[in-house]
């Protein structure tokens, strides 16, 4: 793996850990205090989880995107 596809995921992961334990909290809670005290301690749970979830989903959602976008043969019926 490169570093510009390890930052990436490190980048991605922090995202996307902070956008959802704070999205899916604030469903819980509602907008409070209480919501601003817990969502840090979220997402330090969060993160490290979604790094590695990153790391697994990427090589396959990689080589999906390989095989949908891949050209197709064209068959003739001559």
């Amino acid at each position: 793996m490169t570093k510009n596809a390890l930052l990436s995921q490190v980048i991605m992961s922090f995202i996307m850990a902070l956008t959802m334990s704070g999205t899916m909290s604030l469903i819980f809670t509602g907008p409070s205090l209480q919501w601003l005290a817990r969502l840090p301690g979220q997402f330090i749970i969060a993160w490290p989880i979604a790094f590695i979830f990153t790391m697994i989903a990427w090589p396959a959602a990689t080589a999906l995107t390989g095989a949908i976008l891949r050209p197709r043969e064209h068959t003739s019926m001559d």
